[in-house]
């Protein structure tokens, strides 16, 4: 299970055992997450997922109207399973989770990549002074 910690708290602070997720259901919050992160969506995202929180279920029905302009990212199957997904608080929680650490790991690699930049333009600078 790629979630170690399957409690969460609620609102009274007590820790609450939620479902794992299939397989099937991990893959398609993977791939949300990765599309946000690429896009640079996510703040927008996160922003958007935290103000709706509470409001879950009915995002989750609002899902089904747009259903015809997400075929283009996904199956229609997969779009299915992510309506249902979504109709459980726990799994946004989950989503948010997964693009926040998409996120990080793609700070992360863009510093490295900035720092090896810098520490090439430098070597070029002194072996030509």
């Amino acid at each position: 299970m790629r979630f170690k910690d399957i409690f969460f708290w609620n609102r009274a602070g007590f820790k609450v055992e939620t479902t794992p997720l299939t397989p099937k259901q991990e893959e398609i919050l993977d791939k949300i997450a990765h599309k946000v992160v690429t896009w640079r969506m996510t703040v927008p995202a996160i922003l958007f997922l935290e103000s709706v929180k509470p409001l879950n279920f009915v995002g989750s029905q609002m899902l089904v109207f747009f259903e015809p302009f997400v075929q283009a990212v996904f199956t229609v199957r997969d779009y299915n399973e992510f309506v249902r997904m979504m109709e459980e608080r726990e799994n946004v929680e989950r989503l948010l989770q997964r693009i926040e650490e998409l996120d990080a790991e793609m700070l992360k690699k863009e510093k490295e990549e900035k720092r090896k930049r810098k520490e090439e333009k430098k070597l070029r600078k002194s072996g030509e002074l």
